[in-house]
């Protein structure tokens, strides 16, 4: 498809002089909205191009119209129509300086363009242009690009992500996840009652369950059932989970109903069948939480314009990641720039020797897909991504205060399932509580520092900023003493003495200088007599010529020590 007709307009063609002067844009194969039309955002554009551009920045945030998309090549002096998208065709990194000024200076909107050197420099150009800066990844084509782009512009009905089998394969990995956490068996269905994602089945399924994924629709004789119960008028009416009792004559088993909505419209439901065992007692904070992410996926399917759950765990990536400023995409997220933020970090904990890729990749989707569905149920605005094998979770407060206690709670209770399901020591870190979105990339770091201080922490499951603070620091301070131009060469001597000799110098002066001198609880912990431990402490004195009258030396003493003793 190279692109689809718009409606009529005054413009002139492409290649004539526009009133006012000024040459058109190379490309220009759309012809703008008609009048009385609302026009396209920035944000509808990213959400349809989906995994072909990565937002850079947006000095105006995304809520901003999209009225044209033009091509423009090296050599090309053309005036950008004001709302334009341009894609800057064999132009990459610092030689599209220019043209990202002039796309600013004519009023335009975002200039696409491939990454290359001197990427860094040119945000500080389109920040000064206003401009929104969008790179193509590696498997985009112009063309695809275009047509996409086009196709937003000219209002098309176009599923974000272009191909609704990837929100059909949303839905079904959802289904799954729903149904490993819960017990049951999972169907998700749309607001007409066709079956659009199920879960696995076993020997546990109803009539009901298999009639329905096999024709695709809930049979009527089912839905005559549920309507006389008042299932769906319940749903109708408001209620998030509904309860539906055993019916024998039918074949059918309990289950429980979630409506999945957007705002007070009803997108479809979420089906969970009792098998041969009983549902999980957290099922409803599930359906809770799973009701939220299928929104999304939903409408996609429908085809509703709308943000979806790919760009959104994008935008969160790019967020946390401090690639993207707060101000570009907070908007664009619902979320309130000055609003408390509470940052969570996840790691898997997964075996070294899992380095096959595949079972990495489905380990780590499965991770995010568990937090996601906990983290809706319990934040609705929460957000949720993975980078570099960890999970994120940014958790708003929309009530003023964080209970950071509560939270705790919370965290404890997913890493709980998480260990369940996915059988690995998952360990969780809860950074401080950050009081705008600029701080999440610090909160971020935090987080990760945090975690590696819980790898010699054996089986510890979650931790807060203030219970691991000092340990953290402590962390940064002995990581210097890796320098050999930092360490005291007398202490390595001392070290090693005690490798040669099979002595104990170094650590018993080491508990000696933690302790501030008390030799009575130091040998009582080391199990030798008083004297055996001065002892060892005079030889390590003599051995590094160290003085213990000094505090400053003492203090490098104690930090050189403890390094030593977490060198592998």
């Amino acid at each position: 498809m190279r692109g689809l007709p718009g409606p009529p307009s005054d413009e002139p063609p492409s290649g004539e002089p526009p009133a006012g002067g000024g040459l058109p844009a190379r490309g220009l194969a759309l012809r703008g909205l008609a009048r009385g039309e609302e026009p396209s955002r920035l944000r509808d554009a990213l959400t349809a191009l989906g995994p072909l551009a990565v937002l850079v920045v947006a000095p105006r945030g995304t809520d901003v119209p999209l009225t044209d998309v033009v091509i423009t090549e090296p050599g090309d002096e053309a005036t950008h129509p004001a709302g334009a998208l341009v894609l800057a065709i064999g132009v990459r990194g610092a030689a599209a300086d220019g043209l990202v000024r002039a796309a600013g200076r004519d009023g335009a909107t975002a200039v696409a363009l491939r990454p290359g050197d001197g990427t860094e420099r040119l945000l500080e150009t389109a920040e000064a242009a206003g401009v929104a800066l969008l790179t193509l990844t590696a498997q985009a084509r112009w063309e695809q690009v275009e047509t996409v782009a086009q196709a937003v512009v000219g209002n098309a009905v176009m599923l974000p992500g272009l191909d609704p089998g990837d929100s059909h394969g949303d839905l079904f990995s959802l289904a799954q996840t729903i149904a490993t956490l819960t017990g049951g068996i999972v169907a998700i269905e749309d607001s007409a009652n066709h079956v659009v994602a199920y879960s696995k089945s076993d020997d546990g399924a109803d009539d009901m369950r298999r009639e329905s994924i096999l024709t695709r629709n809930c049979p009527e004789r089912y839905l005559s059932v549920l309507r006389e119960w008042g299932v769906y008028q319940r749903l109708r009416a408001g209620e998030e989970i509904v309860d539906v009792p055993a019916y024998e004559e039918l074949g059918l088993r309990p289950r429980v109903v979630a409506a999945v909505r957007a705002g007070s419209r009803l997108l479809g439901t979420i089906w969970v069948q009792r098998g041969l065992s009983p549902l999980s007692p957290r099922t409803s904070e599930v359906l809770r939480g799973s009701a939220r992410l299928a929104a999304l996926h939903l409408v996609r399917y429908r085809g509703e314009a709308s943000l979806a759950a790919g760009l959104r765990e994008d935008l969160a990536g790019a967020l946390i990641d401090g690639r993207v400023p707060a101000g570009a995409v907070v908007g664009h997220l619902g979320l309130d720039p000055c609003a408390q933020m509470t940052v969570i970090a996840i790691d898997p904990r997964a075996p070294a020797e899992q380095v096959d890729p595949s079972r990495r990749e489905l380990r780590d989707a499965r991770t995010t897909e568990i937090v996601s569905v906990y983290a809706a149920a319990y934040r609705q605005l929460a957000l949720v991504t993975h980078l570099a094998g960890r999970v994120y979770l940014l958790l708003p407060e929309t009530s003023g205060t964080t209970d950071g206690a509560a939270v705790t709670r919370w965290v404890q209770g997913l890493v709980s399932a998480l260990r369940q399901n996915l059988g690995t020591p998952v360990q969780a870190a809860i950074a401080r509580v950050v009081s705008g979105m600029e701080e999440v990339p610090a909160a971020r770091l935090s987080a990760d520092r945090m975690l590696e201080s819980m790898v010699r922490m054996g089986d510890r499951a979650v931790a807060t900023f203030e219970e691991l603070h000092a340990s953290v620091v402590l962390d940064e301070i002995v990581g210097l003493f890796r320098d050999p131009a930092v360490r005291d060469p007398s202490l390595d001597l001392l070290v090693r003495h005690d490798a040669r000799h099979g002595t104990d110098l170094a650590r018993s002066l080491l508990l000696y200088l933690d302790a501030f001198g008390d030799v009575a609880k130091v040998a009582e912990g080391l199990h030798v007599h008083p004297n055996t431990l001065r002892h060892r402490v005079r030889r390590a004195v003599a051995l590094t010529g160290l003085d213990l009258a000094d505090p400053d030396r003492r203090l490098l003493a104690m930090l050189q020590l403890r390094a030593a003793r977490r060198e592998p």
